[in-house]
């Protein structure tokens, strides 16, 4: 039986408890699916329909589940869309009909075209020190021939697939309070998102400058998880932040060549601090492009994903010298579903967290995807722009303010401890 179908029992029961169930999404592209409350949600890593008490069906998850249902999801989305992706050898979703070169050599560049790849695209990254080759394989190879061909072409090359990531927010509701998310304050920091777009017609921003841009298909779009991260990014007093829409539209959103894009933006404006509440495997590409902008003094802050302990561990979290920042319950409980990624640097609140929504109603959320926000704003009020010595000043202090939280001192499951929206 598949995991999806043993859960049918299980969220018949959660209905019960009051409240419409939400449509949802596996990645965020605004113009996908819309709910009935209108909205489009963040990813369910579990079922399509889930109710309003997200936590009553977090209690019953277990590793082994949360692991089973991952493979169950990534398969399905694939499925879904034949003509766009197609899975890695690891069972991962890539672009179809794409590979990526990162920093290839002319010479390379002649020998792989004269065995049949075409160059799609090119994108040169000054900043970064890098440059990204998109290949198109010769007609009938698949993404995972065409990469396998590409390393006997060229052994000490880099050659990947544009993998597709996926949001780190278990899911969504309305709810039926007035109240919303914090109120931001601004005057405290400049910050860069890697998400779907942001509604910037919502109160919460009303003192926070956005700068959108599109990264992928479609450009600039607003969606809800872009929303929601951009509003805890704001409660923190942030008041400027850059926002890079990696989904833009269609089922290839989010892909590595995307993100490594949206990075670029984020070098050549000196941005001290990003959010990437993004999850997916190691790819060479974004390796490469990650690496290049801590060098440059840049904290990078990622959600550990949802796919609960027994997953592998997810990525860009899991890169050395990432933020890797997991989430707990309110009553500082580590949320079952939460990932392992490498490391753990720390804990934010990642249920029944209140956040904007497009449309002009408050929602409550769950996941990593929001604990990482909080993490990256309070950082981006101790880090004004990109210094690697300020940059580990800046973490140490957050460090120092964090509220320790299980065994004493940093530990594997919280890492430094709980960091809330403002300074205890």
């Amino acid at each position: 039986m598949r995991l999806r179908d043993a859960l049918i029992p299980i969220l018949a029961g959660l209905a019960t408890l009051g409240g419409a169930p939400a449509d949802a999404q596996l990645l965020p592209s605004p113009s996908s699916v819309v709910g009935r409350t209108g909205l489009p949600l963040p990813q369910l890593p579990l079922a399509d329909r889930l109710t309003r008490d997200v936590d009553a069906l977090a209690d019953r998850l277990t590793p082994n589940a949360l692991a089973a249902a991952r493979l169950d999801r990534l398969a399905d989305l694939v499925r879904a869309h034949p003509r766009a992706l197609e899975l890695d050898d690891q069972g991962q979703p890539v672009v179809r009909g794409e590979v990526l070169a990162v920093s290839p050599t002319p010479e390379a560049v002649a020998k792989i075209t004269a065995a049949g790849f075409a160059v799609a695209r090119q994108a040169r990254s000054d900043e970064l020190g890098l440059s990204l080759v998109t290949l198109t394989p010769p007609k009938g190879l698949s993404a995972r021939a065409a990469v396998k061909r590409l390393r006997e072409l060229d052994p000490s090359g880099d050659y990947d697939f544009n993998h597709v990531y996926a949001d780190a927010g278990l899911g969504a509701a309305l709810t039926t309070s007035a109240a919303g998310p914090v109120a931001a304050q601004g005057g405290g920091g400049r910050a860069g998102l890697l998400d779907g777009g942001v509604a910037a017609d919502q109160p919460v921003f009303t003192r926070v400058q956005l700068e959108q841009r599109g990264f992928a298909d479609g450009g600039a779009r607003p969606s809800a998880h872009g929303t929601a991260t951009a509003s805890l990014l704001a409660a923190t007093g942030v008041d400027r932040i850059l926002v890079a829409d990696v989904y833009g539209k269609g089922p290839a959103g989010g892909s590595a060549s995307a993100i490594v894009g949206a990075l670029t933006w984020m070098a050549r404006a000196r941005v001290p601090v990003v959010n990437i509440s993004l999850v997916g495997p190691p790819n060479g590409a974004l390796g490469a492009a990650v690496k290049a902008l801590l060098a440059r003094g840049c904290l990078i802050v990622a959600a550990v994903g949802n796919d609960g302990p027994a997953a592998p561990a997810l990525y860009p979290a899991s890169y050395p010298g990432v933020i890797a920042v997991t989430g707990v319950d309110r009553r500082r409980g580590l949320l079952p579903e939460a990932g392992r990624a490498a490391h753990i640097d720390f804990a934010a609140y990642g249920a029944e967290v209140k956040v904007a929504a497009p449309g002009g109603r408050p929602a409550s959320v769950r996941g990593t995807s929001y604990a990482a926000p909080v993490v990256a704003g309070r950082l981006a009020g101790l880090l004004a722009v990109p210094d690697p010595a300020a940059a580990q000043r800046a973490v140490a202090r957050l460090a120092a303010q964090a509220v320790d939280l299980g065994a004493p001192g940093p530990d594997d499951l919280y890492g430094h401890g709980l960091v809330e929206a403002r300074q205890p």
